[in-house]
């Protein structure tokens, strides 16, 4: 088999290389993290269970925290597991030549630059796509709760977070996740569907995706936002392709919009600080510059800042018309009581649809 168009152990090298080390990563403060994270995850475990009523059927989520360079590699081994369909192709298609050597190193190099950007700005993560991965040796590496320890110390000292009250408001986001793909049975193989039907037929035609980055410049020019909706990934789907990120945009949509409305909450009366956190981290994300804000809609990321909003929206409405948080129940169902992105804008339309289904079947 022909390598593939990434050289992964570069963009290795140089994310940690370009995620830089912050001076709390040698910080006598680090040494509390494991600790306090760990109460925190498993305190946040049960304020969600009971918000949601959804339990994992995993076990007892684990923390663990990490410094900017650990984050780096288990994205780096993460990235190549969901790219995998698109890279063998690119590989096939590139062969082995004197050429293919340098694509592999350019598209190694340029992954490391985004990766070691993303290191420098995230605070926790849990990564369901390790979760029972069969190829993976070491499962003690699966179906973990991240932090990064320094970025966390940094905005803490620098916006002087009540740490207890800090540490416990991001765990309820991260855990909210967890309980979503770990406690509802069909999600996390709906999701990962999803994602393989749209990277399985990528057409990896170069002339494709300029065309695309050229369409993506005159609609900026003509003041459209074509990148809005997901990046450049959106402009290189077919149709087919299309009607599939429709699904995984509407899904996390709704988990995104969930995990903050539940981190609300569940927290309630426990992070009185609650209010100014949001407001510091959506302060901070509009502190990008205007350089930064472009990589994250090239790559999509602005659109998951979107989610978000929309997601929460999506659910207050859902509440409100349909008479309180019992309304959004169908939702853990299956996969056809899923909101699609047109109905996450549009809440009555998925009410509509969910009472008739209700009715036919009754």
């Amino acid at each position: 088999m022909s390598p593939g168009p990434v050289d992964w152990q570069l963009a290795e090298r140089v994310a940690i290389r370009a995620a830089g080390t912050d001076a709390f990563s040698r910080s006598y403060l680090a040494d509390s993290l494991q600790a306090d994270f760990e109460e925190a995850t498993a305190e946040a475990e049960e304020l969600v269970a009971e918000a949601t009523g959804l339990r994992s059927l995993s076990g007892p989520a684990r923390a663990r925290v990490t410094d900017r360079a650990g984050w780096v590699q288990a994205n780096v081994a993460s990235f190549q597991r969901l790219l995998r369909p698109i890279t063998e192709k690119l590989g096939e298609r590139l062969g082995s030549s004197r050429a293919s050597g340098i694509t592999r190193k350019v598209g190694g190099a340029e992954v490391g630059l985004l990766l070691g950007w993303m290191s420098s700005r995230v605070l926790g993560q849990y990564d369901m796509l390790v979760v029972d991965d069969p190829a993976a040796h070491d499962h003690a590496d699966q179906d973990v709760v991240y932090y990064v320890g320094p970025n966390v110390l940094a905005l803490e000292k620098r916006f002087a977070f009540p740490p207890k009250e800090f540490r416990l408001w991001l765990a309820l986001h991260e855990v909210t996740h967890r309980a979503q793909f770990t406690g509802v049975p069909w999600l996390r193989e709906h999701y990962l569907s999803l994602v393989h039907q749209t990277l399985d037929a990528v057409d990896p035609d170069p002339k494709r995706f300029l065309d695309a980055l050229g369409q993506v410049l005159e609609d900026l020019k003509a003041g459209r936002k074509p990148l809005e909706d997901g990046g450049i990934a959106t402009l290189l789907a077919s149709p087919e392709q299309r009607a599939a990120l429709d699904k995984v945009g509407g899904l996390m949509s709704l988990l995104e919009g969930h995990g903050d409305i539940t981190m609300d909450r569940a927290g309630a009366g426990r992070i009185p600080s609650a209010e100014r956190f949001a407001r510091v981290l959506r302060e901070r994300r509009a502190e990008a510059s205007p350089a930064a804000k472009l990589v994250r809609r090239l790559i999509g990321l602005e659109a998951k800042l979107n989610q978000y909003a929309q997601g929460e929206r999506f659910i207050e409405e859902v509440e409100r018309l349909g008479g309180g948080p019992q309304a959004l129940e169908p939702v853990w169902r299956g996969e056809r009581w899923l909101p699609t992105l047109s109905e996450i804008r549009n809440p009555q339309d998925w009410l509509d649809r969910v009472r008739l289904s209700e009715e036919l079947v009754g």
